[in-house]
């Protein structure tokens, strides 16, 4: 398995784990932490998905996932939200903003591999 992840996340412990494991995984894995870099990062490198965390400095996750929808060259690749924010609607909140899927924290690593590999449509 293989391809290309854009991890938008700003905590180290999260980025450093998780962008460890997807790189063992196959995955080649980009880090930007904060919400412009991120949108920068997406336009730059194509990735075939994107892991959004919501909450980040400069620019946060929800309008970092409008900009990445409204705009041509980027608005083909699927975002997950990544939230601590596990409330009641927080899920359709995401999806409004244009998340294609939603993965509350703390992160369940199989359960993210499999949502990671539905939106590039390769098995787990």
């Amino acid at each position: 398995m293989s391809g290309k992840i854009l991890l938008v996340e700003d905590h180290e412990e999260i980025w450093d784990f998780l962008s460890r494991r997807l790189r063992r995984r196959g995955y080649e894995v980009i880090l930007s932490h904060d919400g412009e870099a991120g949108v920068q990062q997406a336009r730059a490198s194509q990735p075939d998905v994107i892991l959004l965390d919501m909450n980040l400095p400069v620019l946060d996750g929800w309008s970092a996932a409008r900009a990445l929808k409204a705009a041509a060259d980027t608005r083909g690749i699927p975002i997950i939200a990544l939230t601590a924010h596990a409330m009641s609607g927080d899920r359709d909140k995401a999806i409004q903003a244009g998340c294609d899927d939603y993965h509350p924290k703390p992160i369940d690593f199989s359960k993210l591999l499999s949502q990671i590999a539905a939106a590039v449509g390769t098995s787990a």
